[in-house]
């Protein structure tokens, strides 16, 4: 068999798998099939390691009744193309609801009670439907309804900022028409979070986090002549973008830390166990406060 003819059975067969791929895919896409690759099944958040230090804190001298009115995207961000304009924003509308359920988490419940204010009309409108039905079919006066909860500290702040392409870079190399590339981009978010005393409108405490988000390209390639006048050319590749979601998440997660720690430092509340509180102080301090200051200039010194 010459090697024309030979090239020629080769391409033959590599379309015929390429259509017999493309046939196994469309098979494993068809829509309520069990073993569906494509189909993974929802799950939990996965914790972080900041979550799992929050549910592990011990429990308060007693627990805090706080609010969150309000938690917003506050950057105004889009998400970040260069190619064409997005209008999705760069980080989550939700940032109130996660920091509800970081609230919830923290010490496994055990350190705060979490009254409803994102949703209050609707609560205030089924409590006066409740009233006004046990009025008609009951003749009740009044509310029949316990007295509402309320706070006595407001959790305030949001999503202050969101930097894409802090850094960007890459690395590549090809020889003999094989190669490959490697590009990463790093975007950073900041998350503010302070509570406000209820009876005196005074910021008892302030806390700033920021958290680091990747993306990774890896790509390689070949080009290579396999014949005179034929060409071998193939490509491959994947993308890794650390989760946005997540990276709120944590930040988040941290302020609440930062938040009970450095309040118990200051007196607003305290841990049930003095000792434990002592040692989570000082580690706090030398894990995230030492870390964070900056290295002294050796210019001014």
């Amino acid at each position: 068999m010459s090697s024309r003819s030979h090239h020629r059975h080769l391409r033959k067969a590599a379309g015929f798998g390429l259509a017999l791929g493309l046939a196994v895919l469309a098979g494993c896409q068809t829509p309520g099939a069990k073993d569906d690759i494509l189909i993974q099944p929802a799950a939990l958040t996965p914790r972080t390691e900041v979550g799992y230090k929050l549910s592990a804190l011990p429990p308060p001298a007693k627990r805090i009744d706080v609010a969150v009115y309000e938690f917003a995207d506050k950057t105004g961000q889009q998400k970040p193309e260069d190619n064409f304009a997005q209008f999705s924003k760069a980080v989550s509308q939700g940032a109130g609801d996660i920091l509800i359920d970081v609230l919830k988490e923290t010490g496994n419940g055990a350190w705060f009670n979490v009254v409803e204010r994102v949703g209050l009309k609707n609560l205030l409108n089924e409590r006066n439907i409740i009233d006004q039905t046990r009025k008609a079919y009951l003749g009740a006066n009044g509310s029949t309804l316990p007295a509402l909860r309320f706070a006595g500290l407001i959790l305030e702040g949001g999503i202050v900022d969101f930097d894409s392409n802090v850094i960007t870079g890459g690395l590549g190399a090809r020889y003999l028409g094989i190669g490959g590339n490697a590009e990463y981009r790093r975007d950073v978010i900041t998350v503010a979070l302070r509570a406000v005393s209820v009876g005196t409108g005074e910021v008892s405490e302030s806390v700033t986090t920021t958290k680091t988000v990747y993306s990774v390209l890896l790509r390689g390639s070949v080009f290579k002549f396999i014949a005179i006048d034929e060409i071998l050319q193939a490509e491959a590749g994947f993308t890794r973008n650390e989760p946005v979601g997540i990276a709120v998440r944590q930040a988040i997660e941290l302020a609440v830390y930062s938040l009970i720690v450095r309040g118990a430092r200051n007196g607003l509340w305290q841990f049930n166990d003095p000792n434990l509180q002592s040692e989570l102080v000082q580690k706090f301090q030398k894990t995230y406060v030492a870390a964070a200051a900056p290295e002294p200039n050796p210019v001014q010194q």
